[in-house]
């Protein structure tokens, strides 16, 4: 019987040898990069392409034109001339120049300061609210966002407008008498507040829902253990909340630092850099001098040193970040 058993016990199956992977002669191999060849470059050259042609070939034109003799003459002939860096040392000594220089900066920082303030109020409201309250509050921001700018600009000018305005109106109403007909964009530094405010107004939505996007990633229960231990609502943002936040932070901060330094349809439509200079910054500037005057070449001139303006701003706030993060690291 045992030996029946041990006849019919069951054997393991023979292990059987892997197949050699073989290739056919005259077959192609794997390639080094995957299998992938030119596909994905052809499929992205057209974006590449347009890229270049609609950021880095108007870059280098007005570099050229920057440097060259460019009036309505050469515009219509085509016989500009080099002249080195005449027009940036033509620019260069021009006191108005560095009168909209220090303008620029100014309407930057009161805008840049503002926006993110605003902004990080508005999204810690957004955090806090019940979902009725959510739900309107980003509709009105993402309505808000989607505004034209044209059609918002256009809308500021009415509310202000001397005669017909309802900030005019209001104020009469309510007792302030020197307000009736009050020109508003005829004041330099009354223009100047109504520019803030409108870019302000455009700019807060994008920020606000783009850090309320990032509060959101905040573990709640670092929140519950700094309440526990007593810790005031300041002192959870500077020790929990700005932390975590803090790379959205800084992006959202360079992005208003680009978009208010180089802002333009607003100041064109409304003021045309008026009353006076008093709106006028670098890119308004750029526009007036190439078209006023015809000298596109120190318009080219102004524009590149806009571009290098912002570029060594952005180059020492990203310094300054990176170092921090070395820190903490």
């Amino acid at each position: 019987m045992s030996a029946v058993r041990e006849q019919t016990a069951p054997h393991p199956p023979p292990s059987t040898p892997r197949p050699r992977r073989t290739t056919r002669s005259g077959g192609r191999g794997p390639s080094k990069d995957g299998g992938r060849g030119i596909w994905p470059y052809v499929l992205i050259a057209p974006a590449v392409l347009g890229t270049l042609y609609l950021l880095v070939y108007p870059l280098i034109r007005a570099v050229v034109i920057s440097l060259q003799d460019f009036g309505l003459r050469q515009l219509i002939l085509g016989d500009a001339r080099f002249v080195g860096l005449k027009n940036y040392e033509t620019l260069l000594g021009d006191s108005r120049f560095w009168e909209v220089v220090r303008r620029t900066f100014l309407f930057m920082a009161v805008n840049v300061v503002l926006i993110m303030v605003l902004s990080t109020l508005v999204a810690l409201m957004i955090e806090r609210l019940g979902r009725f309250g959510r739900i309107a509050v980003l509709s009105a921001l993402v309505l808000t966002w989607a505004m034209p700018v044209i059609a918002a600009t256009t809308v500021f000018q009415w509310l202000f407008h001397s005669e017909f305005g309802i900030v005019n109106a209001v104020l009469t109403d309510l007792g302030f008498e020197s307000f009736d007909r009050y020109p508003w964009f005829a004041h330099g530094p009354a223009a100047f507040a109504i520019l803030v405010a409108l870019i302000v107004w455009q700019s807060v939505p994008f920020a606000a829902i783009t850090l309320y996007s990032a509060l959101t990633t905040v573990p709640t229960e670092l929140y519950e253990s700094a309440r526990l231990d007593g810790a005031s609502g300041p002192r959870i943002f500077r020790s929990i909340t700005y932390p975590i936040v803090r790379p959205i932070f800084m992006l959202v901060l360079s992005l208003e630092v680009i978009w208010t330094f180089k802002a333009f349809v607003q100041i064109w439509v409304m003021t045309n850099g008026g009353p006076g200079d008093s709106t006028t910054i670098l890119p308004v500037y750029a526009v007036q001098t190439a078209l006023s005057s015809q000298r596109y070449d120190l318009g080219s001139a102004a524009s590149m040193v806009t571009v290098v303006l912002m570029s060594g701003v952005l180059v020492l706030y990203f310094r300054q970040m990176f170092r921090q993060e070395d820190e903490l690291s």
